[in-house]
């Protein structure tokens, strides 16, 4: 796109150069210097009017053409740009139209249509040439540096067959038509790149659909024939998603397999033998039910001799002694283990007021849980063996 624009900018700069000298020369001798003035650059603006209207129209003819030239432009017809690759070190000093810019390279195209990559540092000197008695070149930065600029380079080549520049120069007429071109460029290109985003995704879209359709039709018939085996295991299905609902129902649901209750000396936490022997008879006959999904809670109790707070540490220390024993000597598994509790004198199962009844109140309790979804769901795999 930018050839054949710099190409047309080219031609128009030439002829709005000779009328500018006409049109300046023909300026009537009878006005005043600020009239002069003033009729000078009314002429000086001709030329970039007639170059941005050109650019416009050329602009305008390729959107709109664009898929009948791709359609009549024959194949293997296009850019004829050739890339020069410069000798490592070796001194040049070019001239011609930038045609892409990149942060720290641009590509600089020759009249003949050779394209060469210039690389910009820090040490490059950019400078733009300004015209008249009293005014200065100026030094610019390389943000200045803009496709459709026409410039001379000058530099040394690298490893890559690159310029590396270190000086650059540009007339500050060629920059201002580059802003023009650019500021009217870029928009026909962001609305040329929507359009041909616009037409990829509607043919990707198109591809998905057709994916789609063809991944339809297998589920299709894959339903057909889950169809004909439906009926098969009908029944089976909706025998699983009852014991599947009954399990679930159950999962938060326990019940008490077995109850032991082993007592305490007054003031006292430390397991009696007696205490210990009930205790390795109820571990043993746990083990050998074989259970599944069970767990084991321990609360501790207290009569009312002493103060409430004593009680209930009495208790907690109660509750702890038992869980102590039974994961140091039996091996319970402490996921198995329920987080031990004291109530103090509270629930007590006898009265304070006997010397016997306090003593039964000096207890812990130990149950053995059974959760009740699980528990019967290994009670119907046991009999579906039996059976």
């Amino acid at each position: 796109m930018y050839v054949a624009l710099v190409a047309q900018q080219e031609s128009f700069l030439k002829q709005g150069t000779v009328d500018l000298r006409r049109a300046i020369a023909e300026v009537p001798p009878y006005l005043n210097k600020e009239q002069k003035k003033e009729q000078q650059m009314r002429i000086r603006r001709r030329p970039i009017q007639l170059i941005v209207l050109a650019l416009a129209l050329a602009l305008s003819g390729q959107v709109f053409g664009q898929d009948s030239s791709a359609l009549s432009q024959p194949q293997g017809a296009g850019d004829t740009a050739r890339t020069r690759i410069i000798g490592e070190g070796q001194r040049l000093k070019i001239e011609g139209i930038v045609v892409k810019c990149n942060v720290d390279t641009f590509a600089l195209r020759e009249p003949n249509g050779t394209e060469t990559v210039v690389v910009l540092t820090y040490k490059t000197n950019v400078k733009m040439v300004r015209e008249g008695l009293f005014r200065r070149d100026r030094n610019t930065g390389t943000s200045y540096i803009l496709r459709g600029l026409r410039l001379k380079a000058e530099g040394s080549g690298n490893a890559d067959g690159q310029l590396v520049a270190s000086n650059i120069r540009f007339y500050e007429q060629d920059l201002r038509t580059a802003q023009a071109l650019e500021s009217r460029v870029d928009p026909v290109e962001t609305l040329a790149e929507s359009n041909q985003q616009r037409i990829d995704a509607d043919e990707q879209n198109a591809q998905q659909l057709a994916g789609q359709i063809d991944e339809v039709s297998s589920v299709a018939n894959s339903a057909v024939v889950a169809a004909n085996n439906a009926q098969a295991t009908a029944d089976q299905a909706q025998s699983d998603a009852d014991t599947a609902n009954r399990r679930i129902n159950g999962l938060d649901d326990y019940e008490v397999f077995k109850t032991l209750t082993v007592h305490f000396r007054l003031g006292s936490a430390v397991l009696s033998p007696a205490a210990k022997e009930e205790i390795d008879e109820a571990a043993a006959s746990v083990r050998s039910e074989s259970l599944k999904g069970w767990i084991v809670a321990v609360v501790g109790y207290a009569d009312t001799t002493g103060n409430t707070a004593k009680n209930r540490s009495l208790s907690e220390r109660r509750a702890e002694a038992v869980i102590d024993y039974l994961v140091t000597q039996h091996d319970l598994p402490p996921r198995r283990l329920v987080q031990p509790f004291g109530y103090g004198s509270l629930k007590p199962v006898a009265t304070n007021g006997t010397r016997q009844g306090r003593a039964l109140n000096r207890r812990a309790e130990i149950r053995v849980l059974v959760n009740k979804g699980i528990s019967s769901q290994g009670s119907l795999q046991q009999t579906a063996s039996e059976n």
